[in-house]
């Protein structure tokens, strides 16, 4: 594996589980932060696996170049997501991989580790100690505090206690660490890593990829039957870090009402559950759509009058959904189940983009959200005022060029010397982290 040097052309290697053509989120945003920085001049490698983000692997070669983008794809197993054991195979093997291809594959003027598997940033420390090499982190989640957050773990354990001494020492040794918001900055900020070597970037949506679209003119709704009714939709990962009680209740609770439906979209290991809870109560007004492909996104987004948003208390600052920006690109109103301290939380609040009900300051959280919706039902003034909103918010903070630029801005102080001089946030995050 040799670097293809572009003149002087300065060297990234990024290192994550999944990439193209596989749609996984991460996947999805290193695909376009890549693409950028070569179009912008860059040698840009990616080191990734041939496994899809479910399950099997992708007939895919071990090298390619696309679109700038130099691919390196090494040997894991590809058991996928359906089972506990296989994920961890696919985690450890495609680790293993990693860190063997970095120590014996040539430097690069920087590496970059995204967070799956979530102690892939170990790779880039064992690099940096046997090899000199420069690394940064890109803090797509926080580890082992997910698994804890999850009860996989005990947070006293001897587990968690020995993947916490190691995750945290990859953080503060790193050069530098893109946070997504300014809970997560607090929680690395907790682990010791260096305030300096902190920089929030967000993850982003394409403008024009998905953007406002009357339901008129979105052919998906007549596919799906949707034309007369009021859409109440979650797209998206339904994982762990996620709560659905409050969201089946009030499917429960507006069941039988002739205009609204509950749509949701996509996978997660709470499906099953959330499938079990519509067919035991035999809701009417709900239905789960398998994912669409990246390339419908612009039409299955702007399918909602109203889309939905959840985190559990204890991942604030852990997880930052990113299907927020998404929804914030459609120009459509989210309510969100979940700590209005959380970066999609403040988010929300500062844009005026929607609601918050936060189920620590809600007596009956559950009322809440089914008074939230009915209310945006009955308003469509005002939900055209929050989806105007979201979509000016994000087109200032949260799209692709604005996020890659900053991106861009860090990664050349940082190959050249820089990063001490300028210590500041390189994305007017909304909620000034």
């Amino acid at each position: 594996m040799t670097p293809s040097k572009t003149g002087d052309a300065p060297s990234i290697l990024f290192i994550n589980q999944h990439y193209w053509p596989d749609w996984a989120a991460t996947a999805q945003m290193l695909t376009d932060l890549a693409e950028y920085l070569a179009a912008e001049g860059m040698d840009v490698h990616v080191l990734c696996s041939r496994g899809h983000y479910l399950s099997g692997a992708m007939d895919v070669p071990a090298e390619e170049t696309h679109n700038g983008v130099h691919i390196h794809r090494v040997r894991a197993t590809a058991f996928g997501r359906e089972t506990t054991l296989g994920r961890l195979t696919d985690y450890a093997s495609f680790g293993a991989s990693a860190l063997a291809r970095v120590l014996t594959g040539p430097s690069y003027d920087a590496i970059v580790t995204l967070t799956t598997p979530p102690l892939l940033p170990v790779v880039g420390a064992v690099a940096k100690r046997l090899r000199g090499q420069a690394y940064g982190i890109w803090s797509m989640d926080l580890h082992p505090d997910a698994e804890v957050a999850a009860g996989m773990f005990a947070e006293g354990g001897l587990p968690a206690r020995w993947l916490h001494a190691l995750n945290d020492t990859s953080y503060r040794t790193a050069d530098f660490v893109v946070d997504l918001g300014s809970r997560m900055k607090r929680r690395l900020l907790g682990k010791g890593v260096a305030d300096d070597r902190l920089h929030t970037i967000p993850v982003w949506s394409r403008k024009e990829e998905i953007a406002p679209l009357p339901h008129a003119d979105n052919p998906l709704r007549a596919e799906l039957g949707l034309e007369d009714k009021f859409v109440v939709m979650y797209s998206g990962n339904a994982g762990v870090a996620h709560r659905f009680d409050e969201v089946l209740a009030a499917a429960k609770k507006l069941d039988g009402h002739p205009d609204i439906e509950f749509v949701f979209v996509g996978e997660g290991p709470k499906k099953d559950r959330i499938q079990a809870f519509a067919d035991a109560h035999a809701l009417s007004n709900f239905r789960y759509l398998p994912y669409f492909p990246r390339e419908r996104l612009k039409h299955s987004l702007p399918l909602a009058d109203v889309h939905l948003l959840t985190l559990r208390e204890a991942m604030a600052g852990i997880a930052v959904p990113g299907k927020l920006y998404g929804i914030m690109a459609a120009g459509r109103p989210v309510v969100m189940v979940g700590p209005e301290d959380s970066e999609s939380g403040e988010t929300i609040r500062l844009s005026d983009s929607g609601r918050v009900v936060d189920p620590s300051q809600e007596t009956n959280p559950a009322q809440a959200l089914h008074d939230a919706l009915l209310a945006l039902y009955h308003h469509a003034d005002e939900r055209a005022r929050l989806g105007g909103n979201a979509r000016e918010a994000f087109l200032e903070h949260f799209e692709r060029a604005v996020c890659c630029r900053a991106w861009a801005s860090l990664l050349d102080r940082s190959l050249n010397g820089g990063l001490e001089e300028d210590t500041s946030v390189h994305t007017d995050v909304m909620a000034g982290s």
